[in-house]
């Protein structure tokens, strides 16, 4: 009798040692890229179909860090460790920061770092695997910053055999473009880079406190801050894509649940940002779901393949003009806001930045020519984000939670209904804006 005891006893134990758990994976918009699977669906083509073309949207590759999270939480954190007299050769888990030296300069902020261009290039490499058939595209376009610019040469040179055959066009990121950009938001007046912060801040203060606590226990001379707490964090994201590892990540360090904190503090930022808490977010993605629809339902493309390279803010808009990860899809209500609770964290959401927005993610729409049981023969779309298919809402007719060409059509028109109007709500200064993203056209 004993024996079976023994044995539950032991599986039991090895249930709980099963548990894990990445810091990596949940940095949010600075988590180096991974394909999370969410949904854990197959991303290869339905069974019976074919993909014929396809469309992607693709933010830039791992840098050595973003401008303001630099010089609002990473800078101050690193000053003040110049200046402390503090032993931290007693402080237990923080006790790496005696010898520590920061991986980040002034000069290097927001330049595309090793891993960031192994990163494209590789992305480039996969994307030429996945479509074998196709044609090496004549263009891949992205935005003028350099960190795009150079992510969209060494995707290419992962992509192509004779890089000299596939042109790279910069689309300029002036306000006076419009919609005709692939930095739309910069020429929206109604759009604030800061919309988001208040809201964050609310958790920001709540998650944070028990760790200044902690933190001061350990380093009583620091006077740890809010604000280093999340300098801190961020650096287990940007020193990972910059040496390679960071003292920073240690679950000594921090838990799983102060990652899941940090992790929340982003989305509820994101979420007022660029997601569904901000009306005008569908707004600024609609002219990229609307060019997309235009290349994927011509009968005269000039490419197999059209690959665009942006900053962090067009790809979650761009999700929100498809309707994909919104919380209140579901529930009968349109209500986003309640979704995303400021004194408590709903674990339950489907808006996670870390998953829709680390470095590199990418959205992908494919044609489809399909010859599939239980479906008529035909062409039909599909969305992947990060490799993993997606489930548009009310158009998923097809096989492999694909949607008949005709009814991707209809969806995009009534998502046209919802969000069109791009000088109308933008309400831009200038005179000549444009609602229409038309920087495919000569290609």
């Amino acid at each position: 009798m004993l024996r079976p005891l023994t044995l539950s006893l032991a599986a039991a134990n090895s249930a709980f040692a099963a548990y894990s758990f990445d810091p990596l994976q949940h940095l949010a918009g600075i988590a180096p890229y991974f394909e999370p699977a969410d949904p854990p669906l197959d991303p290869k083509p339905p069974q019976g179909c074919n993909v014929t073309r396809a469309s992607y949207l693709v933010r830039h590759a791992a840098i050595y860090a973003n401008d303001f999270d630099y010089e609002e939480y990473i800078e101050p954190f690193t000053d003040k460790l110049k200046d402390t007299s503090v032993d931290w050769t007693k402080a237990g888990p923080l006790r790496f920061l005696a010898t520590w030296k920061t991986p980040i300069s002034d000069e290097e902020q927001e330049m595309l770092t090793k891993v960031g261009e192994l990163e494209a290039f590789q992305l480039g490499v996969d994307i030429s695997l996945r479509y074998p058939g196709f044609q090496p595209p004549k263009k891949v376009w992205t935005s003028t910053a350099e960190r795009t610019e150079k992510s969209a040469q060494s995707f290419i040179e992962g992509l192509v055999e004779k890089t000299n055959d596939t042109q790279r066009v910069s689309v300029a990121e002036t306000k006076s473009e419009g919609a005709d950009s692939l930095t739309p938001y910069q020429g929206c007046p109604k759009y604030s880079s800061s919309a988001g912060s208040d809201q964050s801040s609310v958790y920001k203060k709540m998650y944070t406190k028990p760790i200044t606590a902690r933190f001061h226990d350990l380093a009583p001379g620091f006077n740890f801050t809010a604000n280093d707490i999340v300098g801190m964090q961020e650096l287990c994201g940007y020193e990972t894509v910059i040496r390679g590892s960071s003292p920073f990540c240690d679950l000594e360090l921090f838990t799983p649940n102060e990652w899941l904190g940090f992790e929340y503090t982003n989305d509820i930022q994101y979420h007022y940002n660029t997601g569904y808490g901000n009306e005008i977010s569908g707004v600024l993605g609609l002219p990229w779901l609307n060019a997309t629809a235009g290349l994927l339902t011509s009968d005269e493309p000039t490419q197999d393949l059209y690959v665009s390279f942006t900053h962090r803010e067009l790809p979650p808009t761009v999700l929100v003009a498809m309707g994909l990860f919104n919380n209140s899809a579901n529930t009968g209500a349109n209500d986003p806001n309640a979704t995303m609770p400021l004194t408590s964290q709903n674990y339950m959401r489907a808006w996670m930045s870390s998953r829709i927005l680390p470095f590199l993610t990418n959205i992908a729409v494919e044609k489809m020519a399909c010859d599939s049981y239980g479906f008529d023969s035909g062409d039909y779309v599909r969305v992947l984000v990060n490799q993993s298919p997606q489930q548009l809402p009310g158009c998923a007719d097809g096989p492999g939670e694909s949607c008949s060409l005709s009814a991707f059509v209809q969806f995009v028109q009534a998502r046209g209904e919802m969000f069109g109007g791009f000088t109308e709500k933008c309400q831009p200064e200038y005179t000549n804006s444009t609602d229409v993203l038309t920087i495919y056209g000569s290609s």
